[in-house]
């Protein structure tokens, strides 16, 4: 909920995709064995019904003696399209070491982007979709540097945390002499199988974390997927946003449950809108006892519903929980990830307005930020990911 609500729900289920309505082909028995198609118009990952395991690894393009700055963009890519197109069909990648972890993938999706800088390292500013910058500065973002930024994004998710690790191994490993990581995030949500088929995920709060997203296919072409009428080669293609979201648990504990429910402007046992009895129910923002409103005009999904049509964009977001600092019981939070055409138009205003009067304000606190521009898929082993970027194609 902290973002404005998450997802489709995890395992196997029909995902939409291309327009089109999809599902996780299987291969073997059990859920290990479910693969994700890896070849289309759009990367794996996005429109993919959200797998319990996340990885996002942010990393700095390191140009070897030699070669130049595109060349080594090109190879990386090169690369990852490679291993990646077999490592999630539950493939051993090309030299792999460790050929035995493959076989399980267990729904992994490997999604590749690119941060707004590294088209200017690699002389193609032009070419840059204009919605691929960084975000204008919100009031309550406290940033650390250490989770913000970078040249390429290395977005894995699967069911199994072993299949994220092994790929994770074999496609950084194979670039490491070009790359240098910059930040490394992982997320979860409930295991596989927890839960029923469609339940809504929760946070770390204990609130219902994804009532309200985008779940057609023609909401996908209208909020999600670049028509690539600016930049041709784009089209397909998305852009990502990444918040690391700080969660002050041990004040948040200290409200009382209906507090709790006011500050977001949901009933913590089933979800629904104060104003409602189901998860699903519609809010009524004009509801009022005595003249008070039931739900709080500064509530969490008061201020996150879309004003306009155009603040809609697809959030697809993860728990994290890392070792603490010294003197903190807890350092969690969400990984907030969205995926939307242009950020200016679909993100920002939201973002604005929660940061300007949210009631959760003082129970998270954005720490980290990054933008990329997630590239097109590819449609056949004779393509790379970004080649028509990069050659022109």
């Amino acid at each position: 909920m902290l973002g404005g609500a998450a997802a489709v729900a995890a395992g196997a289920t029909l995902v939409q995709c291309s327009g089109t309505a999809r599902s996780a082909g299987t291969a073997g028995t059990g859920f290990g064995a479910a693969t994700e198609p890896f070849f289309g118009p759009h990367q794996g990952g996005v429109a993919t019904a959200p797998q319990a395991h996340a990885l996002f690894v942010a990393l700095d393009l390191v140009v070897p003696p030699g070669r130049n700055a595109r060349e080594t963009l090109a190879a990386v890519l090169k690369l990852w399209t490679t291993d990646a197109a077999r490592l999630t069909q539950g493939r051993p990648a090309i030299a792999d070491t460790e050929p035995e972890l493959a076989g399980h993938p267990a729904r992994l999706t490997v999604t590749v982007g690119l941060g707004p800088g590294v088209f200017d390292r690699v002389g193609l500013a032009q070419q840059r979709p204009p919605a691929v910058a960084g975000l204008p500065a919100f009031a309550t973002d406290r940033l650390d540097p250490r989770w913000c930024g970078g040249d390429l994004l290395l977005q894995l998710c699967a069911d199994d945390p072993m299949a994220i690790a092994h790929a994770a191994r074999v496609l950084l490993k194979n670039v490491r002499t070009m790359t240098r990581q910059r930040w490394r995030q992982t997320g979860f949500r409930n295991a596989h199988g927890s839960q029923p088929a469609g339940q809504t995920m929760r946070n770390l709060m204990g609130q219902v974390d994804g009532t309200v997203n985008l779940r057609e296919p023609h909401e996908f072409d209208r909020y999600v997927w670049d028509d690539g009428a600016q930049r041709p080669w784009f089209a397909g293609g998305t852009v990502a946003i990444i918040r690391r979201i700080r969660i002050e648990l041990d004040t948040w504990d200290e409200l009382d449950r209906r507090s709790k429910e006011f500050v977001v402007g949901r009933r913590l046992d089933n979800g629904a809108p104060l104003t409602g009895a189901d998860e699903h129910d519609d809010p009524d923002f004009t509801a009022a006892v005595n003249g008070i409103p039931v739900i709080p005009p500064n509530s969490h999904i008061a201020l996150a519903r879309h004003r306009t049509d155009d603040e809609r964009f697809l959030r697809r977001p993860y728990n994290y929980d890392d070792p603490p600092a010294d003197g903190l019981t807890t350092d969690c939070g969400l990984l907030f990830v969205t995926y939307q055409r242009d950020p200016a138009r679909q993100f920002v205003p939201v973002q604005q307005r929660l940061a300007e009067a949210d009631a959760l304000n003082p129970w998270v606190t954005t720490v980290g930020s990054a933008t990329f521009a997630i590239l097109p898929g590819v449609t056949s082993d004779a393509e790379y990911l970004g080649q028509r970027l990069l050659e022109g194609r």
